[in-house]
């Protein structure tokens, strides 16, 4: 009976492991995937450090709430440029710059802070902390030109990624708080150090990075220019002769972007990026009126913890259930679960909660990537989920800004019922498209990728 036991331990194990393992044995690939996730540490920790340092030496969550929309705002506009700028000219050649410009605005923001600057001055700074580079997106790209031709393991190579991103917000969230609540100058410090550590790895591994627009365009004796007109016409083909009428509606996916389907999911997941952001400030709020807020970071850490576990297990499996009731299903647990913050009378609730909930997060994220396979041309694929995390970030600076105002005036209770509001809303938005959805994704299939 127990040897049967172990035996079956070990067969999941290696089918949930196995894969991940076998890529990371590839040369070169640990180097790059992991460097990449030690240089996104600010995705984690800059925000929370912002909101801890100012509520520290200004007492005013409002602020504080600003800020971090600001931070927000900047990355929602300036991610997409840069990813442009790494396609047209490199990646090493884009973050040296970017990197050096994120510390310069790193270190003026923890001393304007500290110094108890004119706030003025921190509105001035927080922008330019929008420059990072597309880190994720750079790691994604040298796994699918490693493994093209070769789908399944493709396929797995961005699964990993996701659930390297889901490491990184389990340490990066203990972490902030920690470090925040001693001293920002400390925090911000070790997110540099992290920084240029996860950059150095990432970007001195010369022999995977995919050439860019200006390489690929001198290889074939063209312009720049003359090389995108070429690569713009065959993407016309590619839309042309890729989305045949198969009588279900997705003849009209590949003439109309703004379908009504992409409309509800962008909207989704603007609400989902506003109620979340504005969980996160909430919860700081709740834990310093019970003096616990050195613990905040461990709360948010165990949603990531529960997150990790659900996309190893979610991508290890071949579903059979339609695509559209996994994307409602999850979307309402993530929802609910996270509206229910106001009735938890203390943070322990809160963490249990996170804990429950938190495995239907990551399986959101790709089952909302899978969707955009089915509501947009394949050849706007990139376009689709550029909207998609543009909304989410535009959504996380509302919703911290108004959960910041609501406490500033009532309390955390009054940021939890912004959040209950946040979610219920968007719970509410996504089913808009349900009709269209559900006929996209009727019958199960692979998805060509997921993320």
């Amino acid at each position: 009976m127990s040897n049967t036991f172990t035996a079956g331990i070990k067969d999941i194990g290696h089918r949930v492991f196995g894969g991940y393992a076998e890529l990371l044995r590839m040369p070169h690939t640990a180097r790059f995937a992991i460097g990449s996730v030690i240089a996104c540490m600010p995705f984690p920790m800059v925000g929370m450090t912002i909101t801890i340092s100012v509520q520290h030496y200004y007492g005013n969550y409002g602020l504080a709430g600003a800020l971090t929309a600001i931070q927000a705002i900047a990355t929602a506009i300036v991610s997409p440029i840069l990813g442009k700028l790494v396609d047209r000219f490199g990646q090493r050649l884009v973050s040296v710059p970017t990197i050096i410009v994120w510390m310069i605005a790193s270190m003026s923001l923890v001393t304007a802070i500290t110094a108890h600057a004119p706030e003025w001055v921190l509105y001035a700074i927080v922008p330019f902390m929008a420059a990072i580079p597309p880190w994720g997106a750079m790691s994604r790209s040298r796994w699918t030109r490693l493994l093209r031709g070769d789908a399944e393991r493709t396929n797995r190579a961005l699964s990993l990624s996701g659930v390297l991103d889901e490491c990184m917000w389990v340490i990066g969230n203990p972490l902030a708080s920690t470090l925040a609540v001693i001293s920002g100058v400390l925090a911000f410090s070790f997110t540099g150090v992290c920084v240029l550590v996860g950059a150095l790895m990432f970007l001195t591994e010369r022999s995977t990075e995919p050439p860019s627009q200006t390489d690929l365009a001198k290889a074939a004796g063209l312009t720049r220019a003359q090389y995108r007109e070429r690569e713009a016409r065959e993407a016309a083909r590619l839309r042309a002769t890729d989305t045949p009428d198969t009588g279900t509606g997705n003849t009209a996916n590949s003439q109309t972007f703004w379908s009504a389907g992409l409309v509800a999911v962008c909207v989704t997941w603007f609400g989902l990026g506003a109620f979340q952001s504005a969980a996160g400030i909430s919860i700081i709020a709740f834990a310093t009126e019970q003096q616990l807020k050195q613990y905040t970071g461990f709360v948010f850490a165990c949603f990531s913890l529960s997150s990790l576990i659900g996309a190893l297990f979610y991508g290890a499996k071949n579903w059979q259930i339609p695509l559209w009731k996994r994307f409602y299903f999850c979307l309402a647990v993530v929802n609910l679960g996270i509206g229910s913050f106001m009735f938890a009378h203390n943070l322990w609730t809160i963490m249990i909660i996170y804990l429950l909930i938190g495995v239907c997060q990551a399986p959101t994220w790709i089952n909302g990537n899978q969707l955009m396979l089915h509501l947009v041309p394949p050849a706007r694929f990139t376009e689709g989920m550029a909207w998609m995390g543009a909304m989410n970030s535009i959504g996380s600076s509302a919703g911290s800004a108004v959960a910041g105002q609501a406490i500033d005036r009532m309390g955390a209770h009054g940021g939890f019922l912004v959040v209950t509001a946040l979610a219920l809303g968007s719970l509410a938005v996504a089913f808009v498209g349900l009709r269209q959805i559900k006929h996209s994704t009727e019958t199960p299939t692979l998805t060509e990728i997921t993320v």
